[in-house]
């Protein structure tokens, strides 16, 4: 691996109380890079890791984004940080907006607004999809839907809704908004209250019949992919879906083709992480969607071999020729709340599509990857303290 001066350069981490933003802090500090752990709130575990040397405070981009967005300048302009890591959605868009005034300070290893926009709005993305022969669900806008017939999702269009995208945000203004509805064939659902309730007009999507759920992450340069890595979902944080809590490495020829064939109609730059379905019939990856920043799965991918902060960070540099892609298949990691969750969502979740599994056979196959993966993605016993301030922080919460 390669070696820093370990007294020169920082990399600014803004991450809320965002868990996956620890492997980049781990990764990195490990290799001589100073990490400036920022966040909104006074508690965060990660700031509890002894790979975390910085932890200052910013606004709460909820109350005023261009607040939090000016603080991040502040930061950024500091002699000693080198470059910006994307953890939340509210990062990848101000680094995209803004992107000339970060890139004046420090480095940020981000797509253009143009095609950020394509990716946050679902609708442009399944046109960009489609246009590269990519398989997607049919999506349009509830508006443009009269017949309910056939099995449908209704989620958000937008996956941020600020003033770039929608004329109900002023600029200091945003939200995230992410809720998923499964509707029942035949039944028209309830357009002023959808409506009300996700801040904007939502899509409408096809509901895909899958056997199983996957993720391609990738970090690009310019177009050209530097790194990529894929994984297989066996458990998210609902039996009806979600983001991954349980995954295995793997590699797919088909699922590298069908991702590059999309990042590259992007012409994308910088990080992606890109959800699949497959098709149960047909065998087809089509396309969830894309977040353009560091994904919740991370330090699954990081375990196995995977290391997209120091990716980023090293294309940040320019050091592109140093970057090793390799990793190893056939490897999970847990996200111990996660498999909570996703057990007592088998208890009090409910889908028309998606058949609820047993409750004991949900266990029993807990239990066993456990015993046969003993892998978990924030209980390090070389860095303990993270894993057990976020437990600290869970139960006080219940109280």
């Amino acid at each position: 691996m390669p070696s820093f001066d370990t007294n020169a350069p920082s990399v600014l981490v803004p991450t809320g109380v965002a868990p996956y933003s620890y492997p980049c802090l781990r990764s990195l500090s490990r290799r001589g890079v100073r990490t400036i752990a920022a966040s909104e709130h006074d508690r965060v575990p990660v700031f509890a890791s002894r790979f975390c040397d910085e932890t200052p405070r910013l606004p709460s981009p909820d109350h005023d984004l261009l607040a939090y967005k000016d603080a991040l300048l502040g930061l950024a302009a500091r002699e000693d940080v080198q470059c910006v890591i994307p953890i939340r959605e509210y990062d990848a868009y101000l680094l995209s907006r803004y992107r000339e005034e970060f890139a004046e300070r420090a480095a940020v290893e981000v797509p253009p607004m143009d095609a950020l926009e394509r990716v946050h709005d679902r609708v442009k993305l399944a046109e960009t999809a489609e246009a590269a022969g990519v398989p997607v669900p049919e999506t349009r806008s509830l508006d443009d839907v009269d017949d309910w017939t056939g099995d449908h999702i209704i989620k958000s269009r937008y996956n941020l809704l600020a003033d770039r995208y929608v004329d109900t945000h002023a600029p200091d203004d945003c939200e995230e908004v992410n809720h998923v509805t499964h509707v029942r064939p035949d039944e028209e659902p309830d357009r002023d209250e959808l409506v009300a309730e996700m801040n904007h007009v939502p899509i409408v999507q096809e509901f895909v019949p899958s056997s199983d759920e996957y993720m391609f992450a990738a970090l690009y340069d310019e177009g050209d992919p530097v790194a990529t890595f894929q994984h297989r979902q066996i458990r998210g944080n609902s039996y009806t879906g979600g983001g991954g809590v349980y995954r295995e490495s793997m590699y797919d020829p088909d699922l590298e083709a069908v991702a590059r064939d999309l990042l590259g109609a992007l012409d994308w730059h910088g990080l992606a992480c890109i959800e699949y379905m497959e098709h149960e019939e047909t065998g087809e990856y089509y396309l969830t969607e894309i977040n353009p920043r560091m994904w919740q799965s991370l330090p699954s991918t990081v375990r196995a071999g995977a290391d997209f902060p120091l990716y980023y960070w090293l294309q940040s540099q320019g050091r592109q020729a140093d970057i090793d892609p390799d990793y190893e298949l056939g490897v999970g990691s847990h996200l111990l709340y996660g498999e909570l969750g996703y057990l007592t969502s088998v208890l009090n979740d409910e889908s028309p599509y998606v058949e609820r599994p047993g409750l004991g056979e949900t266990a029993w196959e807990i239990g066993e990857s456990v015993v046969r993966q003993p892998r978990f993605d924030f209980l390090r016993l070389d860095d303990p303290r993270p894993f057990v301030s976020g437990v600290l922080q869970t139960l006080s919460k219940g109280e």
